[in-house]
Order: structure tokens, then sequence, then C-alpha cells
């Protein structure tokens, strides 16, 4: 096991670039997580702004087809 761990002497370089690559891997999975989560928030705000647009066009009449009331 120790042999594994040092790495046949480059453990020194090899488990930080381990490590390293687990850092930069982490940070652009909590970025896209981020991405995603503020671009569905812009959608959702995006698409209440065109129903409410809609029903100010429309005058306030009964919904269209896959609006609710």
């Amino acid at each position: 096991m120790s042999g594994f761990l040092s790495m046949g002497g480059y453990a020194g370089y090899v488990w930080p670039a381990y490590a390293l690559t687990l850092v930069v891997l982490g940070a652009l999975c909590v970025a896209t997580v981020s991405s995603l989560r503020r671009k569905q928030k812009m959608l959702d705000l995006l698409q209440s702004s065109v129903r409410s647009a809609r029903r100010r066009r429309d005058g306030n009449q009964t919904p269209g087809a896959g609006e609710t009331a």
C-alpha cells in the first residue's frame, strides 16, 4: 500500500495534480449549477412577462391553450 501511495517516488507531483484536478472539476460543477439556476430564473421571468403581455393585449379574455386562470 505504501508503494502505491508513494507513486514510485513521484507522489509529491501526482497527489497535488489529483487534488488540483478535483478542485477544478468541483468548481466547474458549482459554476454549471449556478448558471443553470440563474438562467432558469431568467426564463421564468421572461415567460411570466410574455404571459402578462398577452393578457393585457387580449383584454383578460379566457386563458388560451396551455394557460391557467
